[in-house]
């Protein structure tokens, strides 16, 4: 295109500022590197660039020293947009998801897209008309495309830009963005223009971005060259390949694919000229003057805004312009050809209208962007000039700042009440004023009138739909600002408008949020609930998953700010009211993770329920929960430790002292827990409660109450599976059990036996339990209950037991020593270690000389640490035991060293001194 490129130079110059500079490529050392034309000859006949002729008899390198001598002015610190400014990318998705349509769409292809003047040789003219040629062939037309047929053919023309650039197509490339700016100016399904805009420009975007790179790459040759480069730093290949792109784009016929595909490569001005961009931005601002269509002309004016923002936010005149010809061309809308319009394709002036609020927000939201007061009063007062324009007033609330737009709140409500009801309702005027006093508080002394006026507007609209949008909006500033009597006037108002016809049915979500600003702001729950209608607006969410998620926040809210237990009647029975709405919606397709979670948050509810001394109210709440929250078994696990913990408050407050009345309420709460926990599925839960039940009950003295509960934990074991599941995994359940019946056994030391069921009893049952349970193959879990049991039945035989319950008589005192029962004790320690030793032959019959040494080991350490070693056959016994657990040299040699250690320092205590003997015959073996 170099030909075409320099003929056309001279007939644009007056198109062009006369910054824009070029260089005659003739002069050059070797041929330009990326060059975006598709023909690199040139010819002799070529007149000389006039836009050049400034540069003969120069030398560049002159040029470059002067440039030196004047010294690298850096470029002026350019206003940044920060991260305040919303930017596009976030409107994006709400435009396409707002304005959609089920008309069809139909896509035209265009040719011809350069206009040749007469004034230019034929061989321009051939080459023109080659650059009109599409490889698809001549104009052809996509008629009745589905929305999606739509969006899916423009995404087509967006990688068809990308893979024709890739494959060095620049010039496809470009009619491409012609073609699909073209369509930018038809408007005839006109409620799908806004969701147009946002697609097509975003072709725009990608074709600016491939230009940009592309030329700022040129100058990266030989070395890169800095994001803040300055023109200096440009070369002379790249300064003409950006020429030859505006000139390109100059040669389109038409306006508003010339100006938007200007505007896309608006940033590429930086390697032409400093000033370029701020030249640039008035011209195009002005050319949009020339688009008839106002909506077509305000999309245009969104555009260019955004781009300016972004490659030059400080440029604010150009800005400022755009806006005040905006208004100026307001007028329009009301003329004969958009009604004329409207009429055929039957779309109501107040839909109209909103097509335009994408374009104006975003204009404002420029214009307003850190703009002084000065300036957006300024703009204030314009709008009031035009009068009756309600679109624009809305705008306007929507992009100023909200502390400007509360500290005129009394200002705007006027202007509000002079718009004219058909063209634009009142209540989304006053909605858009709402969320800036959500955000931005008014002065004091106007909110209550503020409030009142924009309800008089809001309570009179008829559509529920439009209603509740607005209303939920005000909520907010009501709870920021007054009491529990204004937010339940407008509790009462929502109910009223939103019950008739059950329209609250299509309105959840505004209902939830009304709900979530009510909980935001008060977590005084007193207060919350002697809202009369507080409860009856909770009431109008019937849908039941809805309904839950809405009693969720609220227990959420609860948890979170309710710093100290209470009793409060009216909290109690809301929150119980709110919590079985959360119970009695899980069901058999309930997931775990959802069970969990409303059992957590009734937890809550249930610690922060406290009667004080009141126990007995404090045991019927726990009754009353039981039967309400029967379906999830955290919550019962729950309240049987708040009973049992109650028991114990008991037993606290009063003193130890054991009254008849209060022995008959710690018997109570005996009882609860004993009824309760069969229902609980879970076998762990069971006996673990049924061992702290029995705990409770003994340190209130309740001795028969903690026999029945040790009895019953004892009569579960055989029932623990050999696998349980633990976090969704199946996993075998020895290590749990053995676990349990350690501290089953050790709380045996205190239980004092039956006078009627015989010596150890309960020690006797646990251990027929082991002898009988089925447990894995290949263990030694039984072994290991009887090894745990011998350091029992050692403590048993002392004269003082090493801990006991304040008023229970445990054994020692029950048998006082007595020699037939430590006799007893000693007969079945022999039974054990006889079960022991038995088992130990066996391994070694079956070659489990690892477990052997290692159950060796443990019953050496119990018989060191608890057994009588001054008896010849016992001390003989640890002998054998030891040398049978390093037989294979298989015991930990650090664990045996330490042991040997700790046996000569008890060996010199005169009472242990028989500890030296034995030491003499324990040895250390190591596994060949």
């Amino acid at each position: 295109l170099q030909s075409v490129t320099v003929e056309l130079q001279s007939r644009f110059v007056s198109h062009f500022p006369s910054h824009l500079q070029v260089t005659d490529s003739r002069s050059r050392r070797g041929g330009r590197k990326g060059s975006t034309s598709s023909s690199s000859s040139s010819s002799s006949s070529v007149a000389p660039d006039p836009l050049s002729s400034m540069l003969e008899g120069t030398d560049p390198l002159s040029l470059f020293a002067a440039a030196s001598e004047l010294g690298r002015k850096r470029r002026e610190n350019e206003e940044e947009v920060g991260a305040d400014f919303e930017p596009w990318s976030a409107k994006r998705g709400e435009i396409l998801a707002r304005f959609t349509t089920t008309e069809k769409l139909s896509i035209v292809r265009y040719s011809h897209y350069f206009h040749p003047s007469s004034a230019v040789s034929e061989k321009v003219r051939t080459r023109l008309e080659e650059l009109d040629d599409l490889e698809e062939g001549s104009q052809r037309e996509l008629l009745n495309l589905s929305q999606q047929d739509y969006v899916n053919r423009i995404e087509e023309l967006n990688q068809s830009l990308k893979e024709a650039w890739s494959s060095d197509q620049k010039v496809k490339a470009l009619k491409i963005v012609i073609q699909c700016s073209k369509l930018l100016s038809d408007t005839s399904v006109i409620q799908f223009y806004p969701s147009k805009f946002v697609l097509i420009t975003d072709i725009l975007d990608t074709f600016g971005r491939l230009v940009y790179e592309r030329i700022w790459s040129m100058c990266s040759d030989p070395r890169p060259i800095p994001d803040s480069f300055s023109v200096e730093d440009v070369n002379d290949t790249a300064k003409e390949t950006c020429l030859n792109w505006f000139f390109k784009i100059a040669s389109i016929r038409e306006l508003i694919p010339r100006l938007y595909v200007e505007a896309a490569i608006l940033k590429c001005n930086r390697f032409l000229n400093k000033t370029g961009i701020q030249e640039t931005l008035p011209r195009l601002t002005a050319m949009i003057r020339g688009i008839g269509d106002p909506l077509v002309a305000v999309y245009a004016r969104a555009y260019l805004c955004r781009v300016g923002m972004e490659v030059a936010p400080h440029l604010k005149d150009s800005l400022n312009k755009n806006f005040f010809d905006l208004l100026a061309s307001f007028r329009q809308i009301h003329g004969d050809t958009v009604q004329n319009q409207l009429v055929i394709q039957r779309v109501e002036i107040p839909v109209y209208l909103t097509l335009y609020s994408p374009a104006i927000h975003w204009i404002l939201q420029c214009v307003a962007y850190r703009a002084p007061d000065v300036l957006l009063t300024e703009m204030m007062e314009r709008c009031k000039k035009l009068g009756n324009n309600a679109l624009l007033l809305n705008s306007v609330m929507w992009a100023f700042r909200p502390e400007f737009v509360a500290a005129r709140a009394t200002d705007f409500i006027g202007m509000i009440k002079d718009c004219d009801e058909a063209g634009f309702p009142k209540h989304l005027l006053f909605g858009s004023l709402g969320r800036s006093l959500a955000c931005a508080d008014p002065p004091e002394s106007e909110r209550l009138p503020i409030l009142n006026e924009a309800w008089k507007v809001i309570t009179k609209v008829r559509s529920p739909q439009d209603y509740i949008n607005c209303a939920e909006i005000w909520v907010e500033f009501t709870c920021r600002h007054f009491t529990k009597r204004e937010v339940n006037t407008v509790l009462a108002d929502i109910i009223k408008h939103m019950t008739p016809d059950r329209a609250f049915e299509d309105a959840y979500p505004q209902l939830q949020s009304v709900m979530k600003k009510i909980l935001t702001y008060f977590h005084n729950f007193s207060v919350l609930f002697s809202m009369e209608k507080f409860l009856p607006f909770l009431d109008m969410f019937q849908k039941d998953s809805v309904r839950v998620e809405v009693c969720k926040s609220i227990m959420e809210v609860f948890i979170k700010h309710q710093q100290e237990p209470t009793r409060d009647p009216v909290i109690l029975n809301a929150l119980l009211h709110v919590c079985k709405t959360m119970h009695d919606s899980v069901n058999a397709l309930t997931v775990e993770d959802e069970k969990r979670s409303l059992a957590l948050l009734i937890n809550g509810f249930i610690r922060m329920v406290s009667f004080g001394r009141d126990f007995e109210q404090q045991l019927s709440f726990c009754v009353e929960a039981r039967a309400t929250f029967c379906n999830l078994e955290p919550v019962i696990i729950q309240l049987i430790h708040t009973v049992n913990q109650l028991a114990m408050e008991t037993r606290r407050v009063m003193g130890g002292s054991h009254s008849r009345k209060t022995a008959a309420f710690v018997r109570a709460c005996a009882a609860y827990s004993f009824i309760t926990i069969p229902s609980l599925t879970s076998i762990f839960s069971r006996l673990h409660l049924y061992l702290l039940s029995g705990q409770v009950a003994l340190a209130n003295q309740c001795l028969s109450q903690a026999d029945a509960f040790l009895k019953a934990a004892v009569s579960v074991l055989p029932e623990v599976p050999r696998t349980i599941s633990v976090e969704g995994k199946q996993r075998s359940s020895e290590a749990f059990l053995l676990d349990f019946i350690n501290s089953f056994l050790s709380t045996l030391l205190v239980v004092p036996d039956h006078p009627e069921q015989g010596v150890l009893y309960l020690v006797r049952g646990l251990l027929n339990m082991v002898q009988d349970y089925t447990w894995e193959d290949n263990s030694d879990a039984k072994v290991r209950v009887y090894i745990s049991a011998l350091p029992l039945l050692a403590a048993m035989s002392q004269e003082s037991y090493l801990y006991t319950i304040p008023k229970v008589d445990s054994n020692e005192t029950l048998y006082g020593g007595d020699p037939k029962f430590v006799a007893e004790i000693s007969r079945l320690c022999e039974t054990l270690i006889g079960q022991v030793l038995d088992h130990l032959k066996t391994l070694g019959r079956e070659e489990g000389v690892r477990r052997q040494g290692s159950l060796a080991f443990s019953l050496f350490s119990t018989l060191l640490a608890h057994g009588d070693l001054r008896n010849n056959k016992l001390n003989q016994l640890a002998v054998n035991l030891w040398n049978l657990s390093h037989k294979n040299g298989h015991c930990d040699t650090r664990t045996s060293v330490r042991t040997l250690e700790h046996i000569k320092q008890q060996a010199q205590q005169p009472e242990l001194s028989h500890l030296s003997d034995m030491l003499l015959r324990l040895s250390l073996q190591s596994r060949a």
